[in-house]
C-alpha cells in the first residue's frame, strides 16, 4: 500500500507539474534544477544563442499582437504615454480624395432610402406597434371610419356579423361551462339568486329504492378506488388508527409453506457476499483516490 501511494503521488506530480511542492518542514529548501551551478551547459549557453532566443520570443509576441489587432478591430488602441496622439487616416488633410461630391450625395440618398424602406417593412410586419411622433400638433384619423371613406359593409352585413359574433361568444361560454363545471357562476347583479336543481321544492321525489342503493354504490366505488391504490402503490404503508390491530408477514408466518431449503439459503447468502465483494473491488479499482476505511483501530498500513 505504501508503494502504491508513492506511485500515485509520482503520477500526480508528473501529470500536474503546475501543482507546487508542499512541505511542513521549515528548514527544507530547494533550488532550480536548470540554473544550479552544477547544471550542464544547455542549448542557450552562450550570449549569441540567448540573444537569438529573446529575439524569436519578441517576434512571436509582436505577431500575436498583430493577429489580435487584425481579428478584433473593435478593440481600442491603449497606450500609457500621455503625449501620444493620432489622427484618422482617411480624414487627414493630406489624404487623397477617394469619393467625389456626387458620390457622397448619392450615398446619402441611398442610405436615406434604405432607412425609409426598413421603417416601412417594420410598420408592415408589426402593425401592433403604435405610431410615435414628437410633434404635438400632429394628429391622425382612422382610415376605415373616416366620414369620406367608402362603405365597406352594408347594414345587413353588419347586423349579421354582430349576430354571428354573439352566437360564437355564447357557444364558447357554454363550452367552458360544460368542460369546467368546477368554475363558479359569476354575476354582477346583486339581486340575482339561485337554488339547487336537485333539491328544490318543486322537483319530483326520487325513488326510495334508488336512494337506498346510492350510498352502497358510492361505498363500493370508494373501496374499489382504495384497492386500486393499494395495488399500484405497494410501497405505501398501511395506516390504521386502532391500536389493538396487528399483522404478520405473509411469507414468514409459521403456517406458510417452505419456499427455500436450507441449502438454497446458504447458497444465496454466499452468492450475495461474492457479489458485494466484487463490487467493492471494482470501486477500489476505478477510484484509487479513495482512502482505505477500516473499523479496526489496531490496523496499520
Amino acid at each position: 500500500l505504501a508503494d502504491l501511494a508513492a506511485l500515485q503521488q509520482l503520477a500526480i506530480n508528473y501529470m500536474h507539474p503546475e501543482i507546487g511542492v508542499k512541505t511542513t518542514d521549515g528548514a527544507a529548501y530547494g533550488r532550480n534544477y536548470f540554473s544550479r551551478p552544477s547544471a550542464g551547459s544547455d542549448e542557450y549557453s552562450n550570449d549569441y544563442d540567448q540573444n537569438e532566443y529573446k529575439a524569436v520570443l519578441e517576434d512571436a509576441t509582436a505577431l500575436k499582437q498583430l493577429a489580435i489587432d487584425y481579428l478584433h478591430p473593435e478593440k481600442v488602441v491603449t497606450v500609457t504615454d500621455s503625449t501620444v496622439f493620432g489622427r484618422n487616416y482617411y480624414s487627414r488633410p493630406s489624404a487623397e480624395p477617394y469619393e467625389t461630391l456626387d458620390e457622397v450625395m448619392d450615398r446619402k440618398v441611398i442610405l436615406a432610402d434604405a432607412s425609409a424602406l426598413k421603417q416601412l417593412a417594420v410598420d408592415y410586419m408589426y402593425p401592433e406597434i403604435g405610431v410615435t411622433t414628437s410633434d404635438g400638433t400632429a394628429f391622425g384619423r382612422n382610415f376605415f371610419t373616416r366620414p369620406s371613406s367608402e362603405p365597406s359593409k352594408t347594414m345587413d352585413e353588419v347586423e349579421v356579423q354582430t349576430m354571428v359574433l354573439e352566437d360564437a361568444a355564447a357557444l364558447k361560454e357554454l363550452a367552458v361551462h360544460y368542460t369546467h363545471p368546477e368554475l363558479p357562476v359569476k354575476t354582477t347583479d346583486p339581486f340575482a339568486c339561485c337554488r339547487n336543481f336537485f333539491n328544490h321544492c318543486v322537483c319530483a321525489p326520487d325513488d326510495v329504492e334508488q336512494e337506498k342503493e346510492w350510498p352502497s354504490i358510492l361505498a363500493d366505488a370508494a373501496a374499489l378506488k382504495h384497492l386500486a391504490i393499494d395495488h399500484f402503490y405497494p410501497e405505501c404503508s398501511i395506516k390504521v388508527v386502532d391500536g389493538t390491530l396487528f399483522g404478520r408477514n405473509y411469507f414468514t408466518r409459521g403456517s406458510s409453506p417452505e419456499m427455500e431449503s436450507e441449502y438454497e439459503l446458504v447458497e444465496r447468502d454466499a452468492v450475495l457476499e461474492d457479489a458485494a465483494s466484487l463490487k467493492s473491488y471494482a470501486v477500489h479499482y476505478l477510484h484509487p483516490e479513495r482512502t482505505v476505511i477500516a473499523t479496526d483501530s489496531t490496523c496499520c498500513g
